[in-house]
């Protein structure tokens, strides 16, 4: 990053506009990744995120593809702001010397911004999966009960129409969960969590840093706009790949509702060892290429919003001609 120092509150304001406008335009994709990674062998209805996302909007509209994206907007801004001015935060205190960081210090920054994120991405998570995936179940069954009835007459497949009945809503969510489970309810999946966010970061941050760096004309100059996109882009794939059967493990466990004849678990390793005895060690990639797709223009996006300094010309602009 640039030499000088950025104030908390543009850092905060940096990474809510990223994140605002990063899921804004992936989260189709983010949709997609989750229904893949949810359906198990046996109960498959998608094969690619094309068939997921076609299916989706003839079933349920152009909006389904954005079930649960109001969860994410709304929470994506403190999110990414931790995350991001965490990282920043960290670097800076490693940095107390004077020093080029380290190796092992970038990934401590990366291991610290990881950790504190987790706060809301817990909660953020758990709720947009329930509504990400409520389609898949009411298509789901809808389908074998259909099945189940032309067996007796014959008849040919049906196709996917749309669900019936009430769909949750965030707000209902979160009220049983509280209700049920107090607070504990909404970080349900926790481990897992911190298990996929905290090894992100670590890989994310110190291969962006270094990546951008080699893009940087001078030592005292930003990198070029589309170095700090690209760099975002690359480092956010790799990580995302890198951590994607912990992903997988994660999207099974905060999933409250199953669809007919699916596994259940208990926790982490109980989850991981059905996965690989009943659908193998190709299952942990489930939804791999999909999340890169998603964190690759999100972190780009992030990235390039952040070194642009967006939301220092909107203090500035506030705060009007200085004396």
């Amino acid at each position: 990053m640039a030499d000088k120092q950025i104030s908390l509150p543009a850092k905060l304001i940096n990474g809510g506009i990223a994140g605002l406008i990063g899921v804004t335009c992936v989260f189709p994709i983010d949709l997609a990744k989750t229904r893949l990674q949810n359906q198990q062998n046996g109960q498959r209805m998608y094969t690619s995120l094309s068939d997921c996302l076609i299916k989706t909007i003839r079933s349920e509209g152009y909006f389904g593809m954005y079930r649960g994206a109001a969860v994410n907007l709304t929470l994506v801004t403190p999110e990414k702001a931790i995350k991001l001015a965490a990282n920043d935060f960290f670097r800076h205190q490693l940095s107390k010397d004077g020093q080029k960081l380290t190796l092992p210090k970038e990934m401590l920054a990366g291991c610290g911004a990881g950790t504190c994120q987790v706060i809301v991405t817990t909660p953020m998570e758990m709720l947009k999966i329930q509504l990400q995936d409520a389609g898949r179940i009411a298509a789901q069954r809808k389908i074998l009960a259909a099945q189940a009835q032309l067996s007796a007459q014959g008849g040919t497949q049906p196709s996917v129409e749309a669900p019936t009945g009430p769909r949750p809503t965030a707000t209902q969510l979160t009220r049983d969960l509280l209700r049920r489970h107090g607070i504990a309810g909404l970080y349900k999946g926790l481990g897992a969590t911190l298990l996929r966010d905290v090894p992100f970061s670590i890989v994310y941050f110190p291969l962006f840093a270094n990546l951008n760096q080699l893009g940087r004309p001078a030592s005292e100059e930003k990198s070029p706009f589309y170095v700090s996109f690209l760099a975002g882009c690359v480092a956010g794939s790799a990580a995302a790949v890198a951590v994607n059967p912990c992903d997988v493990v994660k999207t099974r466990l905060q999933s409250l509702q199953r669809g007919i004849n699916e596994d259940t678990y208990s926790g982490f390793l109980d989850c991981a060892r059905k996965i690989w005895r009943h659908e193998g060690p190709l299952a942990f990639l489930k939804g791999a290429y999909c999340r890169a797709l998603v964190i690759a223009p999100l972190f780009g996006i992030a990235q390039v919003v952040y070194f642009l300094g967006i939301a220092e010309s909107l203090l500035e602009l506030l705060q009007g001609p200085q004396a």
